[in-house]
């Protein structure tokens, strides 16, 4: 009785339409809300390790000595977390997906510029004191 199941679903499948998308041959659609990869704007980040904090899965590592910051491609889940919690918003969330690795390479490391130095402001001690007779 089973074989004769099998049998419909077989000739069933022969003659529909498949029920997954062709992806290689159609491309994905794509929304706004679309999740694809997680990119960065190097000049504005502080180096805050905010991302890194928020991160649940330890894919960012931020180096403030060395002003970098990296992903691992591969660990990310796309959640979004890193970039709402981003206090001056250099994450974004690209729509585009990246291309899959067949090999252990998907790390991103970017040097950022890490946080602004103050520069001091010019004092009355720079200035030569005049005085008064």
């Amino acid at each position: 009785m089973t074989y004769f199941e099998m049998t419909k679903t077989v000739i069933k499948s022969l003659f529909s339409r498949p029920a997954t998308l062709m992806y290689p041959a159609k491309p994905a659609k794509k929304t706004a809300l679309t999740r694809g990869h997680v990119t960065i704007n190097p000049d504005g980040c502080i180096t805050c390790r905010s991302c890194q904090r928020k991160c649940p899965t330890q894919a960012i590592c931020v180096e403030v000595k060395e002003k970098t910051w990296q992903i691992d491609r591969l660990r990310c889940i796309v959640c979004n977390c890193c970039v709402e919690v981003c206090p001056t918003k250099c994450l974004a969330m690209d729509t585009q997906y990246t291309a899959a690795m067949t090999v252990h390479g998907g790390i991103y490391k970017v040097p950022v510029a890490g946080p602004k130095k103050k520069e001091p402001a010019p004092d009355a001690a720079a200035k030569p004191a005049e005085k008064k007779e």
